[in-house]
């Protein structure tokens, strides 16, 4: 059980084969339903009540019944020291090698497979390319992508809801990707969890599609904190819905005041040049970097 997020699984599976799924000796720890909110669920009615419930104002930015603040900083110090150590071997694995890898994280439904095929389909030609799927169950993603006839392996999280550094290095391990190719991670579909998880990527990519409201960068601010690039997809649809763009980009700009925005349609293939200029220019840092590290 991870206890950073709450998910968990022991086992993940990697291409078909299980891996145990190890967050730490925490996880096998019976904790009891005690609840210390440090307040009295006293009401007086002469009062105006806030009737929101606030959980995440903690050290901890969570509330799990049974643990204090502090034992949850604790824990999630411990997991996230663990999951970096595997990031920091992945990153040194990609860099290397002259490897661009990308992780792309969203809701469910943003049209990250369709966007990512789009992608793959315009690169292939002159790109080695190879792509790590998770979702919590099935390969329909992973199947979908190798249709385009470049390798994909996929990893089944269980009832976890985000992909680790552990998760990743196993799949590096069956896919082998070739030196200065290009490596994409998709994420499970999620805007809150894969945010704290560091896979060893060079970028993390948030993709928000104009269906979904313009102040999701507010309501989920630690994921557009974390992305570099943010894209706006499914821009054929603005016509029929309401969705403010530049509104959008202000929020995310608020939480993150360096991030990029594009906005794309993979259908109409609006936009998908610019992306595609992007990722060739943060490709072609990753094959300087390796060739700096490969002269010294």
């Amino acid at each position: 059980m991870c206890k950073v997020c709450g998910c968990g699984s022991d086992e993940v599976m990697v291409a078909g084969h299980a891996h145990h799924h190890d967050h730490g000796d925490e996880g096998h720890q019976h904790h009891g339903h005690a609840h210390d909110h440090e307040h009295k669920h006293e009401h007086d009615h002469e009062h105006h009540h806030d009737h929101s419930h606030h959980y995440g104002k903690g050290p901890a930015g969570a509330h799990v019944p049974g643990l204090s603040q502090s034992r949850m900083v604790a824990i999630e110090q411990k997991i996230l020291a663990k999951n970096d150590a595997y990031a920091a071997a992945n990153r040194r694995f990609f860099n290397d090698r002259g490897i661009l890898a990308l992780n792309l994280v969203s809701s469910p439904g943003s049209g990250k497979t369709t966007l990512l095929i789009e992608t793959i389909e315009r690169l292939k030609a002159n790109t080695p390319i190879s792509v790590i799927e998770g979702d919590q169950q099935t390969e329909t993603d992973a199947d979908r992508i190798r249709r385009t006839g470049v390798p994909a392996i996929q990893i089944n999280t269980g009832k976890g809801c985000h992909l680790d550094g552990h998760m990743v290095g196993h799949a590096l391990d069956s896919l082998a990707p070739q030196p200065a190719s290009l490596v994409f991670i998709e994420n499970v579909g999620n805007l809150v969890c894969p945010a704290g998880f560091d896979l060893g990527e060079a970028h993390k990519v948030v993709i928000l599609s104009v269906t979904e409201g313009e102040d999701k960068p507010l309501k989920y601010p630690d994921m557009f904190h974390a992305a570099d690039l943010m894209l706006i997809s499914k821009t054929d649809l603005l016509p029929h819905v309401d969705f403010d763009v530049a509104r959008c980009i202000d929020y995310a700009r608020r939480i993150n005041p360096g991030i990029k925005a594009l906005q794309l349609s993979a259908k109409t293939g609006e936009g998908m040049e610019a992306w595609t200029r992007w990722i060739a220019a943060a490709h072609a840092l990753a094959m300087t970097g390796a060739a700096t590290l490969a002269a010294e």
